[in-house]
């Protein structure tokens, strides 16, 4: 089974469930030697004060594999990748790595992987995979 099997639409149904509306899915980029880069969520929600869109997208990750570490390398690097593509595609859109809560605590919020997110400007979403609602952003 696929992570995109597995948390992909828990994810999408915690975003709609916090107010936002899934524009994309996935959400495609182009990187420099015409392949094509895909972002498994974009999102938009309305600010009503301000009359604009918020952007998001949104990169799942189980955390799943043999390893956490190499989990972590693959995800931080994707992140770094995407960062730059959509930067250049669509600079007011955000990008974030959704994660469970369990990932988020067990792994984000230790010493050295908040230094890591500070630095690469990772930011996250903790969700609740049972309840399908997000409980964190991590910016």
């Amino acid at each position: 089974m696929s992570a995109k099997d597995i948390f992909h639409d828990k994810v999408k149904n915690a975003l709609i469930k916090d107010g936002w509306t899934i524009t994309d899915d996935p959400y495609s980029l182009k990187w420099d030697n015409g392949e094509n880069l895909f972002i498994d969520l974009a999102a938009e929600r309305v600010i009503a004060a301000e009359k604009n869109n918020e952007k998001i997208a949104v990169e799942i990750k189980t955390f799943i594999g043999k390893s956490t570490m190499y989990d972590l390398h693959l995800a931080v690097g994707q992140f770094m990748v995407y960062q730059i593509a959509l930067e250049e595609k669509e600079p007011d859109r955000v990008l974030f790595l959704a994660v469970p809560m369990e990932i988020l605590q067990e792994i984000f919020l230790k010493p050295k992987a908040s230094k890591l997110t500070e630095k690469v400007n990772l930011k996250i979403i903790g969700f609740d995979v049972e309840k399908e609602v997000i409980v964190e952003w991590k910016m």
